[in-house]
């Protein structure tokens, strides 16, 4: 049995319960120690973040051997299961991607994200079932988490909107998707409607308008993510600081608040 696939059954099962399994996405590896001394039951990715942290623009532009040296990284510093943003898979060629997964898979993760974005479904679909191809000889479980941008690019008019994510999902669930993900999607009639009819594990994004933790359990969802919004955060504040220590050279400006240095050193020791 693979190392990995204890992960693997524990991160499927943390999607089974009564309440939704939180991620606080992580951009690097230290993040990902971060988040999980901080009592994180998995730590997962954020594309954009990801790729911030490694030199490169969101939107499929990391090398996938970039990826996996950094997924490998998060994967050395945590013990809880790993989930990787593949943003569209760094490829259209369905085999391509699901080479890719299988190098991410690899590296220590035991579960993905794939997104559609402005393609057609038939392209996910393809790219699920290549890499659920690609990774039938692991001997676990991989959790496949496809990612519809309906309502986050608005690829259907608001009225129909649910029943195009639902199609779409089917078509996913059908090659073998694991769950569904619906950036964008804050519409607390809408999460229930969509939670109910789609058999998978429905994901949700962080989002202004989005109802609170407690309100998305009752309304079925089961992960809800941070996605890139604390890593966009962090920038703001960094070029703030930054910004102003270039300008005025203040010491009290970029020391103020800190967190100790020995309590993020102790983070990394014995690793």
């Amino acid at each position: 049995m693979p190392a990995n696939a204890a992960a693997a059954k524990a991160f499927h099962a943390l999607h089974q319960g009564a309440a939704p399994l939180v991620l606080a996405n992580c951009w690097d590896a230290g993040s990902a120690r971060l988040i999980e001394s901080l009592g994180a039951k998995a730590v997962a990715t954020t594309s954009a973040g990801f790729a911030w942290s490694l030199g490169y623009p969101d939107g499929d532009a990391v090398p996938v051997g970039v990826l996996a040296k950094a997924v490998g990284a998060v994967a050395r510093v945590v013990k809880v299961p790993v989930s990787v943003d593949m943003e569209g898979g760094y490829s259209k060629d369905p085999a391509l991607v699901g080479n890719a997964a299988a190098r991410v898979v690899d590296a220590g993760a035991v579960g993905i994200n794939i997104e559609d974005g402005s393609d057609k479904p038939e392209a996910l679909v393809a790219k699920i079932a290549a890499i659920r191809q690609s990774t039938a000889k692991l001997g676990f479980d991989l959790f496949i988490n496809a990612r519809t941008d309906v309502y986050l690019r608005g690829l259907a008019p608001p009225e129909t909107r649910v029943e195009t994510v639902l199609a779409r999902a089917r078509q996913y669930i059908a090659a073998g998707a694991s769950g569904i993900f619906v950036p964008g999607l804050t519409d607390a009639a809408a999460i229930k409607q969509i939670a109910s009819a789609v058999d998978r594990p429905l994901n949700v994004m962080a989002s202004k308008g989005l109802p609170p933790l407690a309100d998305l359990a009752k309304l079925g969802v089961k992960r809800l993510s941070a996605g890139a919004a604390m890593s966009m955060v962090l920038w703001a504040h960094a070029a703030q600081l930054a910004g102003a220590f270039l300008k005025e050279g203040r010491s009290d400006k970029v020391t103020e608040g800190a967190m100790a240095y020995g309590e993020i050193n102790k983070l990394f020791q014995g690793l």
